[in-house]
């Protein structure tokens, strides 16, 4: 276990997820979704990739679990990326 791999940590990076929604909708449903966990500052949609992303930023730390639970309840999955590209 580590810090930066089970959290969201504040900044200006943020945390990508990739997920299996494919229409905009059901990403409009996961920024709302996760809106709602405390701490969660913004979610920015990325709908020009496949699969899709979107990132999160936050303004204290939040564990990785809650949004991939969050992401769940409304009938998807999240999977983080690598925190940064090798």
């Amino acid at each position: 276990m580590s810090a930066l791999k089970d959290n969201v940590i504040p900044g200006n990076h943020g945390q990508i997820f990739g997920t299996n929604a494919i229409e905009e909708m059901d990403l409009i449903e996961i920024k709302a979704s996760v809106l709602k966990l405390d701490g969660i500052k913004d979610v920015l949609l990325n709908a020009e990739i496949f699969p899709r992303e979107f990132t999160v930023h936050t303004s204290k730390m939040v564990l990785i679990n809650d949004i991939e639970n969050k992401v769940k309840s409304v009938g998807f999955h999240a999977i983080p990326k690598d925190l940064f590209e090798l």
